[in-house]
């Protein structure tokens, strides 16, 4: 059997080592241009046209064909996709699937929703690497992914709600009083894959402090995290410190959020993907 994972580019990874791994890019649409999310686009100049955009943004899936095409030349395939709650990811991949299937119909292909974005995705990455390198058969391997979702979390820090503004998720005159005021927006991708609002902090330390406390309230215990900070590695260091401090032996990683995930959680923003006590 030939393996292969595949996401969509909002894992924030376009490569893994001793596994064949692929992306498929989402991009984001302005006035001023869609924007790729792969290894050639500059994340700080995506910033900086969003910063000054106007209008609507938008977001944009890969199509059902270049799910199918990422499958080419494997027959045991996982993909996983960003949250349906926020993009027709899923959908177009479980279509990609079927078109493959016609051509291929010897393939066994698993498409997951995550239910999250990000850094949780990376934790889905890295333990269907896991499973595969331990020899299981493909049903065992999407059993055991199943399980392993059930213990896995995301929070997130959003910077400033301009993005959300613009695209009338709240008013534009909240957006300017909370970038005045500081206001960070702490939050959770539910059981649903919707994100959730669950604080809002007045500054970074606070808002830090909060994420961290959150981890616990969902039973962190100094399992595998994963943070992806856009442009903010500052604030992604102080929450690793906070929690090697009150877990010394933790394995906490740290990566630059891509295209997608800086245009979702905005300039500063953070995400954070974590293992609860149960994996």
């Amino acid at each position: 059997m030939k393996y292969r994972i595949v996401s969509d580019s909002s894992s924030n990874v376009f490569h893994m080592e001793d596994i064949d791994y692929r992306t498929v890019p989402l991009k984001v649409i302005m006035n001023e241009g869609e924007f790729f999310d792969d290894e050639r686009t500059n994340v700080e100049r995506f910033l900086s046209v969003l910063k000054h955009t106007k209008g609507k943004t938008s977001t944009s899936c890969p199509n059902a064909y270049e799910w199918a095409s990422s499958f080419d030349g494997a027959d045991t395939i996982f993909a996983v996709t960003v949250t349906g709650g926020l993009s027709g990811c899923y959908s177009a991949a479980m279509q990609g699937r079927s078109l493959f299937l016609e051509e291929h119909p010897e393939a066994n292909i698993y498409v997951i929703d995550s239910l999250s974005v990000g850094p949780e995705i990376l934790l889905i990455i890295e333990k269907l690497k896991e499973l595969i390198a331990q020899g299981l058969s493909f049903s065992e391997i999407c059993d055991a992914i199943n399980e392993y979702k059930k213990h896995t979390h995301l929070l997130f820090n959003i910077s400033n709600l301009d993005n959300l503004a613009r695209n009338g998720r709240v008013s534009p005159a909240i957006a300017k009083l909370s970038g005045l005021l500081g206001i960070r927006c702490v939050g959770k991708a539910s059981d649903q894959g919707t994100l959730e609002i669950l604080h809002k902090c007045r500054g970074e330390k606070k808002a830090t402090n909060k994420i961290f406390e959150e981890m616990i309230a969902q039973r962190y215990n100094g399992k595998k995290v994963h943070i992806a900070h856009c442009n903010n590695e500052s604030m992604a260091n102080d929450l690793k410190n906070l929690i090697l401090q009150s877990f010394p032996e933790a394995k906490v990683d740290m990566i630059p959020c891509t295209i997608v995930c800086s245009y979702y959680v905005s300039d500063q923003g953070l995400i954070v993907g974590f293992e609860d006590s149960d994996c």
